[in-house]
């Protein structure tokens, strides 16, 4: 059974940074894909960003490109989200997710598995 955890969210002023972390527990994280989808209020869940096992593929959205960056740490088996020049339309429910494949996606509905959610919250 894979479970993932989030931790790192918080409240932060506007062009701030977080770090968030995605642990997994149950099985490795190599060598599938991962990635951070994000769900503000009353909106649908969207993809932020996504890494390869190899970590030669990353994607992001077009609305954090420049200021966010995935990693990986397959020995810690941990992912990261380092969050820099933050913006209060980043506020939001942020999610890990792993897949069951190498490939990125930015369908959630290619992932599988799931962390219970970290809230990131950005005051103007």
């Amino acid at each position: 059974q894979v479970q993932l955890v989030e931790s790192g969210g918080g409240l932060v002023q506007a062009g701030g940074s977080l770090r968030l972390s995605c642990a997994a527990s149950g099985r490795t994280l190599s060598p599938y894909a991962m990635a951070w989808f994000r769900q503000a209020p009353g909106k649908e869940r969207n993809f932020v960003t996504g890494i390869s096992p190899s970590d030669r593929t990353t994607e992001y959205a077009d609305s954090v490109k420049g200021r966010f960056a995935i990693s990986r740490d397959n020995a810690k088996t941990t992912v990261y989200l380092q969050m820099n020049n933050l913006k209060p339309e980043d506020t939001a429910v942020y999610y890990c997710a792993r897949r069951t494949s190498v490939l990125v996606s930015t369908d959630e509905h290619d992932y599988p598995y799931w962390g219970q959610g970290t809230q990131v919250t950005v005051s103007s």
